[in-house]
């Protein structure tokens, strides 16, 4: 397999994406933070002393999102056009993320959606560390893509 991110001499280079056709590519990701029920509970209820838990960790996943390229290294700057964070709450102490990410360009956005949904996570854990530091953090993982030379891929434990 060739390593797309190291130049024949093996140095580090950015993927040249120019000679890429623009076309719609999507992804989505998610995230699941564990928590004690009281921490849960405190969430639900709106009794988190920061504030309202999930608005926050909508806001933090979507911005995150938008400044992947400043994030992690080599990732290009992505013109995105959708962003959706949404969370599933699972009694009774796990609220489960997933985020959907689109844009019209030349390389993906599975980068993007991993980038929101792991934001999204680490501000749960942000909000409610000081109640509970226990809190983890699992199943970071890409749930599907599509767009794209290397076509669509879907997870497969994912059922949507």
């Amino acid at each position: 397999m060739k390593l797309t991110h190291l130049s024949k001499t093996g140095s580090i280079k950015m993927v040249g994406v120019s000679g890429k056709a623009i076309t719609r590519r999507q992804a989505k990701a998610f995230a699941r933070v564990i928590m004690k029920s009281a921490t849960f509970k405190a969430i639900t209820a709106g009794k988190v002393k920061k504030g309202n838990v999930l608005e926050t960790a909508r806001l933090a996943g979507i911005m995150a999102s938008k400044e992947t390229h400043r994030l992690i290294p080599l990732c290009h700057p992505i013109a995105i056009t959708d962003i959706q964070v949404d969370f599933k709450l699972v009694r009774p102490n796990k609220v489960e993320i997933y985020t959907f990410v689109e844009a019209l360009d030349r390389t993906g956005v599975e980068m993007e959606a991993l980038c929101a949904a792991s934001a999204a996570a680490l501000t749960i854990y942000d909000m409610c560390k000081a109640v509970d530091r226990s809190m983890r953090i699992t199943d970071v993982k890409l749930l599907e893509k599509s767009g794209g030379r290397s076509g669509h891929y879907r997870a497969t434990d994912y059922t949507d």
